[in-house]
């Protein structure tokens, strides 16, 4: 008898370190040696600022609320700082580490701004050229949105993509928020209580309102894809400017893909829809003509639980292609977006009923430009944010009741003439 609860226990014992081995060798670190952390990264972006003040300019935005603080660094890149505030230039607004797991896309923006910067320099492109497409432009770049997500994912959480109280901040925008689909996974796709409800999704409105770029990018990773409108309807928009969209992708596909990469709209292309986007809102309210999102890496042979393998390349000789293949992809943009300018227009031509947005939105915009403008002197005013909201309300409310009163009085007095 003791013989066989001796084998049953040796037999027990085997089958949990088997199965506590495996569980083991499916989960990949990170790969100290590849990546940055989130406090290096950006201490290596300040110092990159800081070498060149003539071409880059950095700006750290804090928020929060219900006790809950957010930041996000912006480094904006223009040749001529003088000319930062120039809207006749192309402007370009770039967005990575929107989810925590997708650590490769920060590195893709740190590679970004060392080219820019002329530390680094892409291979079989002309200087001259490259220059001279740059002299039109003004690129902001948002390195790592989803600080507090990504230190969950350094501290061990190596599939957490929401911030920091969980929320999925690519659901967490007013265009068709909060619809959920019969796969909806409150960990991985939670839209937040309200739209705009967190803190990093409230300082990307407020730089899209006030920067209103020409192009925006929105950078991941779990696949490759080039990505436009739409991700919440399997459809994209009509007319010439899915034409646009789709001509500067296809040659982005063939040139820098190697024609890997899925081409078309985020809802149709994926396999299910996505509610509440960032890319979503950028082309139907900030009404930004050239709208993508871009997944620059995925393994598919990957676990689904080995989310570090699965979303970022581990080895030296992938990491390095991807970096090399996608700059080139953007520098691409950078030089083709001012040609399509004469197409486009000037945003500046669109309509003003295409324009409008709501009050919050516009309030919003305006002071996070006065404020990137003239730095903390205009931070007092987001003490009174409310009570400007709360006026111009009433402003508006009382403007519409003396004009109906006004119309009342003018029709009665005629009803009373013989």
């Amino acid at each position: 008898m003791a013989s066989i609860l001796s084998f049953f226990i040796f037999f027990v014992l085997t089958c949990f370190s088997s199965a506590n081995a495996e569980s083991n060798s499916t989960f990949t670190p990170i790969n100290r040696d590849l990546y940055h952390s989130s406090i290096d990264l950006l201490e290596q972006i300040k110092a990159l600022v800081h070498r060149h003040p003539d071409k880059l300019t950095l700006e750290t935005i804090k928020t929060g609320n219900k006790g809950y603080q957010a930041e996000i660094t912006v480094a904006t890149y223009c040749r001529s700082r003088r000319g930062s505030d120039d809207r006749s230039k192309f402007r370009i607004l770039l967005s990575f580490g929107q989810h925590g797991r997708e650590l490769i896309t920060s590195e893709l923006a740190l590679r970004i701004l060392s080219i820019l910067s002329e530390e680094q320099f892409l291979p079989n492109t002309n200087p001259t050229s490259l220059k001279s497409a740059l002299d039109k432009l003004i690129i902001k770049v948002v390195p790592l949105e989803n600080l507090n997500g990504r230190k969950f994912v350094e501290g061990g959480d190596l599939c957490e993509r929401r911030n920091g109280r969980g929320v999925d901040l690519n659901r967490n925008w007013s265009v068709d928020w909060g619809k959920k689909e019969k796969d909806y996974d409150p960990y991985e796709e939670n839209p937040g209580s309200a739209p705009f409800s967190e803190p990093e999704t409230q300082i990307m409105r407020k730089l899209a309102l006030s920067f209103d770029p020409h192009i925006w990018v929105n950078v991941h990773s779990g696949m490759e894809a080039l990505f436009m409108p739409y991700d919440h309807r399997n459809t994209t928009p009509d007319g010439s400017p899915t034409e646009r969209m789709k001509s500067l992708l296809n040659e982005l596909n063939q040139v820098h893909c190697h024609n890997r990469c899925m081409i078309g709209s985020g809802g149709g292309s994926v396999g299910y829809l996505a509610h509440g986007t960032a890319t979503d809102y950028m082309y139907d309210i900030v009404k930004v003509p050239l709208a993508f999102t871009f997944e620059i890496y995925g393994d598919p042979t990957a676990s689904s639980k080995d989310c570090f393998k699965m979303f970022n390349p581990v080895d030296l000789t992938t990491f390095n292609r991807v970096l090399n293949d996608w700059s080139a992809a953007f520098f691409k943009i950078f030089k083709l977006g001012p040609l399509q300018l004469d197409e486009i227009g000037s945003k500046g031509s669109t309509s003003n009923l295409d324009k409008w947005v709501s009050i919050d939105e516009y309030l919003d915009g305006y002071l996070m430009e006065r404020r990137n403008r003239y730095g903390k002197k205009m931070e007092v005013l987001d003490l009174g944010m409310q009570e400007i909201r709360t006026y111009f309300r009433l402003f508006l409310l009382s403007s519409v009741l003396l004009l109906f009163m006004f119309c009342s009085r003018i029709a009665k007095s005629k009803s009373s003439r013989p």
